[in-house]
């Protein structure tokens, strides 16, 4: 077991992500919202464009969470929650808000999990694309 710490997410780090998620966005012509949680499932950052679906600010919360939970992209877990998938029982199972749509990442540092993006508002393959893109612009 490693001892070495990991420095964890801090806000300048949420606000890079939510920034470089926005952008993408932008570039696609999507309105999104955003939502950065730290290691614990805590709020760190989260934006919804003016003109994003209002239930898009808490699909992202919920996709960021269900990645960080699972430790998971949320599009690696679609398949997993049908009828007959590992874990089809699991979205009512629990009492905490899951969401297994495409636009949740885990976020990394060292090889350690220190949070996840969420992105809500686009298709669900463009959210992920977004979240993606931030995540990558971070490290």
């Amino acid at each position: 077991m490693s001892t070495t710490a990991v420095t964890p997410l801090t806000t300048e780090d949420a606000e890079l992500l939510v920034a470089a998620a926005r952008r993408a966005a932008e570039d696609a012509g999507v309105t999104v919202s955003v939502t950065v949680l730290d290691a614990g499932g805590h709020l760190l950052a989260f934006r919804r464009d003016d003109r994003a679906v209002l239930i898009s600010g808490e699909t992202s919360t919920r996709k960021a969470y269900t990645a960080l939970q699972l430790n998971t992209p949320t599009a690696d877990l679609v398949d997993a929650v049908q009828p007959g998938g590992p874990f089809h029982t699991l979205p009512t199972a629990l009492d905490r808000p899951l969401l297994f749509i495409a636009g949740g990442i885990p976020v990394h540092r060292d090889g350690r999990l220190i949070g996840a993006i969420g992105v809500g508002g686009g298709a669900p393959e463009q959210d992920h694309g977004f979240a993606t893109t931030a995540v990558q612009a971070l490290a």
